[in-house]
């Protein structure tokens, strides 16, 4: 009955406390069952996150090379190219909630997805580029020894293309020609 007079939480509150979130959990100390499953927990929330800040620089870097283009043919300058988000909207079982990701390590994503959208890397090279991010950050920042796999979806095309690229070149003599 009480919520009824409470005022929505804002994206700014939401975002706060996010970052207070993690900032709690790289704090922990103590090795305790509780401490690591609020580590994985996080690892988690931060993978995605991770996930998300690629395509986002992948998607952005498409966006800004378009409007890039334009403003060069009409002579105009040229926009600033698009940075990174701290923060990310990332689905939690039936909800969505508000991930913080220090800066060095939502830009180096986002950059690898850049660099991904200009072909600047190729498919095996940013999945390398973004599991190193990724080892780094669960290591050096969260304590963990092991990593969790960044990127599935590329690693899953990747997957698809291989096995494309086994079939034969020449398919005369198949029964469908």
């Amino acid at each position: 009955m009480f919520s009824l007079f409470k005022s929505p939480v804002s994206q700014q509150d939401l975002q706060k406390r996010a970052k207070e979130a993690y900032e709690r959990v790289v704090g922990l100390t103590a090795d305790t069952m509780e401490a690591r499953s609020l580590r994985r927990g996080m690892s988690l929330l931060c993978c995605a996150h991770l996930d998300k800040s690629f395509i986002s620089g992948a998607e952005r870097t498409a966006d800004w090379q378009q409007v890039a283009a334009f403003a060069a043919a009409k002579g105009n300058d040229v926009p600033p190219l698009p940075k990174a988000d701290c923060y990310q909207k990332v689905r939690s079982g039936q909800s969505d909630i508000w991930v913080y990701l220090p800066a060095e390590y939502a830009e180096g994503a986002f950059v690898c997805g850049a660099k991904y959208q200009k072909t600047e890397l190729s498919m095996e090279g940013a999945i390398n580029a973004m599991q190193q991010l990724a080892d780094q950050f669960f290591r050096f920042e969260l304590g963990l020894d092991g990593s969790l796999l960044v990127l599935k979806f590329l690693r899953q095309e990747l997957s698809t293309t291989e096995k494309l690229s086994d079939v034969p070149e020449d398919l005369s003599g198949l029964p469908f020609e």
